[in-house]
């Protein structure tokens, strides 16, 4: 039984793994905005949370991270330039965030498990936190780590809170589609048993 638990883990982070890769590379998984991007490779992330915790959040969050790294070869302007400045600073800034991001939202999914008894809003307020998380750990860190460059600098205005389309509207489309895909797959897929169910409703069944 144990195996097999495992080998659909893995499965399940296989695919979710795939469907990273193919939002990094097609139209589907990035909206661009001037020189940065509006992403929903956080469903996937968020999805790999739900199923497998801390860990899947974590290793989805590190795939996600070497796709935005690997956009620095001439698939992001942003990030080639970021890249020729500080290719160690670019490493932390593509990797660091979503994996913080992962790891934390996989704690949370855990913990709402233990005390919500509803799949769907376990795996829709996960959902929000996953792309509400990465838009915070990943702005707040391009501002710290590039924040006085030329190329950041010439575009403060885009960047500056309240004042440009990715921060504003398009971040806040990101969270609302990150929340209801999030909830409706992640549902859809407790239902097939491929996802843990809630703890608390399954005392009640008992």
């Amino acid at each position: 039984m144990k195996s097999q638990k495992n080998i659909k883990s893995m499965v399940l982070l296989g695919l979710m793994a795939a469907v990273l890769v193919i939002l990094a590379y097609t139209p589907l998984g990035y909206l661009n905005i001037g020189p940065l991007a509006i992403t929903f490779n956080t469903i996937p992330v968020a999805i790999a949370a739900i199923a497998l915790g801390p860990v899947g959040g974590i290793v989805a969050g590190g795939v996600f991270g070497l796709t935005s790294f690997l956009q620095c070869f001439g698939g992001s302007v942003l990030g080639t330039t970021l890249f020729g400045i500080s290719p160690i600073l670019t490493v932390f800034q593509c990797f660091v965030p979503r994996m913080l991001d992962g790891l934390l939202i996989g704690l949370l999914s855990n913990a709402m498990r233990k005390h919500c008894t509803s799949a769907i809003a376990n795996c829709a307020v996960t959902g929000f936190f996953a792309a509400f998380l990465n838009t915070l750990f990943y702005m707040s860190s391009l501002i710290l780590l590039f924040g006085r460059t030329d190329i950041i600098l010439s575009y403060r205005e885009t960047l500056a809170p309240g004042k440009n389309v990715f921060v504003g509207i398009n971040a806040i489309a990101e969270w609302v589609s990150s929340t209801l895909v999030t909830g409706a797959v992640g549902a859809a897929l407790t239902k097939a048993k491929l996802v843990p169910a809630p703890k608390a409703k399954l005392a009640a069944a008992e």
